[in-house]
């Protein structure tokens, strides 16, 4: 092929190699910026990445407050345990006990023929475990709370250490600092 051949081949691929080229920083931008939840950490505190696949974890119980609706979920440990009747009959959860209260925004389910509502919108997603030899102040449970923005599509840790949820719970010391219940089914 000539020089001059060449150089027409070239230029007349080049829209098509520019829009290339753009496609591919694009995607790979995107790509870039979605976050691992996983590498959040509360300081001095609770690791996302301890409860990974908690969205595949039994559910515990469901609550609605007066805007949002609640899954609760737990790790094997403690679902084992509410089975035994912990804490109601008075025995404390297990070391390694994790629950999850995942929470959403609500809204209305138009497409149901009576009312119901139904999960919208990720707000936050608040774990628990309980470790009594890593937090001893707190009768071995330690929290954390991470605040989703949809806009960005992304968490982030809420609170300064593993304590930022025991005064709220001291309120249920004698259900060993767990508020859900595990209905019966």
């Amino acid at each position: 092929m000539s020089r001059i051949s060449t150089v027409r081949v070239l230029k007349s691929n080049m829209p098509v190699i520019g829009i290339g080229v753009v496609l591919l920083a694009v995607l790979g931008g995107i790509a870039l910026a979605q976050q691992d939840r996983f590498t959040l950490q509360v300081p001095n505190g609770l690791a996302f990445s301890d409860f990974r696949g908690y969205d595949t974890w039994q559910d515990v119980s469901v609550s609605q407050t007066e805007t949002s609706l609640k899954a609760i979920v737990a790790n094997d440990a403690m679902i084992n345990a509410y089975r035994e009747g912990i804490p109601g009959n008075g025995k404390h959860f297990p070391d390694g006990s994790k629950i999850v209260k995942i929470e959403w925004a609500q809204k209305r389910n138009t497409e149901s023929p009576y009312f119901v509502m139904v999960p919208d919108i990720l707000k936050t997603v608040a774990v628990i475990e309980k470790d009594t030899k890593r937090f001893p102040d707190t009768n071995g449970w330690a929290y954390a709370l991470f605040k989703y923005d949809a806009a960005s599509d992304t968490f982030a840790p809420d609170g300064n250490d593993a304590k930022c949820g025991y005064a709220c719970h001291t309120t249920v010391a004698a259900k060993d600092y767990i508020f859900t219940a595990y209905p019966k089914r």
